[in-house]
């Protein structure tokens, strides 16, 4: 009983269950943080001062998404987003399948080749919506196919959000006692990413193959006259905003600061003529727009974490799961992604959840003989779960902000609960096989 009492427990699952009800995430977040502070013996006042000072714990990515907005709507006014979803509504005909694959594939380019990340998918996606209405393509699916391409690529590829994920993980198993070296990682981590390839398919293949039908209603962006062939010509301000793109994921990479490279692409477009500079004030009330919720959910997920840490939860937590591994190996990978699963439903973010697992799991994994690959694997699955599903999850937010457009698709039941089956079950199995194979 004391375990179910657990601020931890208490907190996440309220989380849920507010979600579930259809509460707001902001509110939900906030809630849920005062349930943990409460449960873990802090006053109230205590609680709101740890949440507040918390938020700053994601101001850097809250920062990125607002520049990645901007960023993202400059896309737009140079055309090119546009311009790539007539392209895509044009190669696509009649094959939801290719329009799936187009979708995953584009996701993964935003997080390895061009980092913008969520921000092209209020963009680009809305304006394809009257185009899977006409294929009675299932939402769910396509939710899957960009939360794929959202989540897979860091894991199991090393460039861009990829390279400072495994960055993370090479850097704090050190910290805490096992040695690995940085290009070690994902020759372990490739193993995770099978594991979501096997959910995508089965997301699309078997559980929302079936047609669905949605109303044509009114959405932000006009996806009219998708077929015109004289609106699918490159010109001179697209190809500046793909050079622009380029250099924010050159700059990220050499300082390994994403706002930065953000800065340095809306910089190039507007320095170029690409959008004239009397338009920037627009743009960047424009990016608010786009990506100003996402980011002030990152920071709200933040306050909750920092609450979540301070009641001392986690390693109680840990603590009373311990004597349930009895040595065996089997038994400790799973109570220790069960730890993880339930983290990252709570923070939102396995990049924020690595430092806090991989000083009470390296340990535990030295002890009972892992060695460095599965030690890397359960440590990676046990961050990544929860990611997808997550309600505080930019996982799951980004493909909302595009597919809810024009209001036919909820955030939790058609956004986080597919994603939460079809991935991190597959993660879990996986990364149980892991301890066996490597």
């Amino acid at each position: 009983m004391e375990i179910l009492l657990n601020p931890i427990i208490v907190s996440v699952v309220l989380l849920c269950v507010l979600c579930l009800c259809r509460i707001n995430v902001l509110l939900a977040l906030i809630i849920s943080a005062i349930a943990a502070g409460l449960a873990g013996g802090m006053h109230i006042s205590e609680v709101m001062n740890t949440f507040i000072s918390g938020m700053g714990g994601n101001s850097e990515t809250a920062l990125s998404y607002i520049l990645l907005g901007a960023f993202a709507a400059a896309m737009t006014h140079t055309g090119l987003a546009p311009l790539l979803s007539k392209k895509i509504a044009l190669v696509i005909k009649d094959n939801k399948y290719l329009l799936l694959a187009i979708l995953a594939g584009i996701a993964v380019l935003s997080q390895n080749l061009i980092p913008v990340h969520i921000a092209f998918i209020p963009i680009l996606i809305p304006p394809l919506l009257s185009v899977m209405n006409k294929l009675k393509l299932d939402r769910r699916a396509a939710a899957c196919a960009l939360a794929f391409g959202l989540k897979a690529p860091y894991i199991a590829i090393p460039a861009g959000f990829g390279l400072i994920f495994q960055g993370l993980i090479a850097d704090n198993i050190i910290q805490n006692g096992m040695s690995v070296a940085k290009n070690e990682i994902w020759k372990s981590t490739w193993f995770l990413g099978l594991a979501m390839v096997a959910g995508l398919l089965i997301a699309v293949f078997i559980s929302y193959r079936k047609p669905r039908e949605y109303k044509d209603l009114p959405i932000k962006v006009s996806c009219e006259n998708v077929c015109e062939e004289e609106s699918l010509k490159f010109e001179k301000n697209h190809y500046i905003t793909l050079f622009a793109a380029f250099a924010t994921l050159a700059v990220q990479l050499l300082t390994n600061s994403l706002p930065l490279g953000a800065l340095v692409g809306l910089s190039i477009i507007f320095g170029t003529g690409a959008i004239d500079h009397q338009k920037m004030d627009k743009l960047i009330n424009e990016g608010v727009g786009l990506m100003g919720y996402v980011a002030f959910v990152m920071l709200i997920a933040a306050g909750f974490a920092m609450v979540l840490k301070q009641t001392g939860g986690i390693d109680v937590l840990v603590n009373a799961l311990m004597p349930l591994m009895s040595g065996s190996k089997f038994i400790a990978a799973s109570l220790m992604l069960f730890i993880g699963l339930f983290i990252t439903m709570g923070i939102g973010t396995s990049f924020g959840t690595i430092p806090i697992l991989a000083v009470l799991f390296v340990p535990i994994c030295i002890s009972l003989g892992f060695s460095p690959a599965a030690t890397i694997i359960v440590l990676a699955a046990a961050a990544a779960l929860g990611d997808a599903g997550s309600p505080a999850s930019d996982t799951t937010l980004g493909p909302t902000s595009g597919l809810d457009a024009d209001g036919q698709h909820n955030h939790i039941w058609d956004t986080c609960i597919p994603t939460f089956l079809h991935y991190n079950i597959p993660l879990i199995i996986f990364a149980l096989l892991a301890i066996y194979i490597f």
